[in-house]
């Protein structure tokens, strides 16, 4: 299991060889939001980098999943 930072469990990576990946989605979801990531920025603009992040992560995950089983992807119903 790959660690990247900060410590009781969070910002864990699960999968080896992730960390560049993810480190290039978050540049790039920052470009899109036109945020400069950094310690001088407030924590709602580099939060909302790293909210993003999850969204398209777990989107990712889902349509593999609904792939593997045969499923249509779309919204979730429930």
């Amino acid at each position: 299991m790959s660690r990247r930072s900060g410590g009781g469990g969070r910002n864990r990576l699960l999968v080896q060889g992730a960390e560049n990946a993810v480190e290039q989605m978050k540049y790039e979801i920052a470009a899109e939001f036109g945020i400069q990531l950094g310690a001088e920025q407030v924590s709602r603009a580099n939060g909302s980098v790293g909210g993003e992040i999850t969204k398209r992560l777990v989107a990712t995950a889902q349509s593999q999943l609904a792939g593997a089983f045969g499923q249509p992807t779309g919204p979730s119903r429930g």
